[in-house]
């Protein structure tokens, strides 16, 4: 679902309501699929050996659909999807995320995820080199 008019409290109320988990992955400072995949790992706790490409993230979050007792929620908060470098990976990404969902309901479990995009990070300032992913 996309973000654009969601109280985040009425999801944050509604997950805990529902006996779900809310897994919220820090995007704002990913640049590449690598570290959006990154971050998504760290939220839900992916196992060592995540493969971090696209079909990794559909194994290892149908994995964790199946090892919560009704779901998840899954935030990507503040994805940079109007970067060039990420723009099609952000649909790449939305499309595992609809077909974790489609799993979830095959295997009575709910997936449910929100994209928060964020428009396109700031052009970087001359002679400024931006900090390195997970930095801060």
């Amino acid at each position: 679902m996309d973000h654009d008019g969601l109280d985040k409290q009425a999801v944050v109320d509604a997950t805990r309501e529902l006996g779900m988990s809310l897994l919220v992955a820090d995007c704002d400072r990913a640049r590449s699929r690598s570290a959006v995949l990154r971050a998504i790992a760290k939220a839900v706790d992916f196992p060592e050996y995540f493969g971090g490409n696209l079909d990794a993230l559909y194994d290892c979050l149908c994995d964790t659909v199946l090892d919560h007792k009704t779901g998840i929620v899954l935030w990507l908060y503040r994805l940079h999807s109007g970067d060039p470098a990420l723009h099609e990976d952000s649909n790449l990404i939305d499309g595992v995320c609809a077909d974790t969902a489609e799993f979830a309901r095959e295997n009575g479990r709910v997936f449910a995820y929100v994209i928060e995009h964020a428009g396109r990070h700031p052009d970087p300032e001359p002679g400024v080199a931006a900090a390195p992913y997970g930095e801060a």
